[in-house]
């Protein structure tokens, strides 16, 4: 359904990613934002299913500048493989790839002709949290499960769109307490739990649970619907 074009940052660098365009004219633009495994086929189907109703859905590669092509699976080796390009996104001078996600924004913008939503997982979630707060030409941003996105330092930061946040109750990474702090703290995000796991999104790992991910979805849909068309 997608392809692979190149995007470029306002440095000049590419930034490969996959591209999904809806059968008719687009509702808009999601940018759809990877967990540490790559743009994999897993990402791919959630942009393919954003174009299937009706959004152009964009899903940049995060990790282009550290190492370009990355696909991993959800195995122990790909998990540790991963994390190796995640602590070097994470040690590049600012803006790092901020950047680029905002590159992807303002292509989905240009492309569809209309107001842009970002929604990311795991990581991705953690990286659209701060898309809510620091980039421009954004709508609405959904985040799933996003590691590290409640603790004392991300929620400071200020969203200047409205967000939605989905976590899992049975997360071994993100403690619910400070899933609980998160909604306190930025009380006008929409915040809700799954009884579920990690990842209860990903249809290719161990811990998808079909009911949270249909539900979670529904919402995001909803909310997507709501503030980008």
């Amino acid at each position: 359904m997608g392809q692979f074009i190149d995007l470029v940052a306002a440095d000049g660098q590419k930034i490969a990613a996959y591209v999904a365009r809806p059968a008719g004219r687009p509702r808009g633009g999601i940018v759809v934002v990877q967990e540490i495994f790559g743009v994999n086929a897993h990402i791919r189907s959630v942009a393919d299913g954003y174009a299937r109703d009706g959004y152009l859905a964009v899903a940049p590669a995060m990790f282009q500048r550290v190492k370009p092509g990355v696909e991993l699976s959800y195995t122990d080796p790909g998990i540790q493989e991963g994390m190796i390009y995640k602590t070097a996104v994470d040690a590049l001078p600012a803006p790092g790839v901020m950047q680029d996600l905002q590159a992807a924004v303002d292509y989905a913008g240009r492309e569809s002709g209309g107001k842009v939503g970002i929604v990311g997982y795991c990581w991705g979630g953690l990286l659209s949290w701060r898309s809510a707060c620091l980039l421009d030409g954004l709508a609405a941003a959904v985040t799933y499960y996003g590691g590290g996105m409640t603790t004392p330092d991300e929620m400071a930061r200020h969203a200047k769109v409205p967000v939605m946040a989905h976590f899992a109750e049975l997360d071994g990474w993100i403690p619910m307490a400070s899933v609980q702090a998160f909604g306190k703290a930025y009380p006008e995000a929409q915040v809700f739990t799954y009884a579920a796991q990690h990842g209860f999104n990903c249809d290719h790992r161990a811990a998808w649970n079909e009911a949270a991910a249909k539900l979670a979805r529904e919402r995001a849909l909803a909310f997507f619907g709501q503030h980008v068309g």
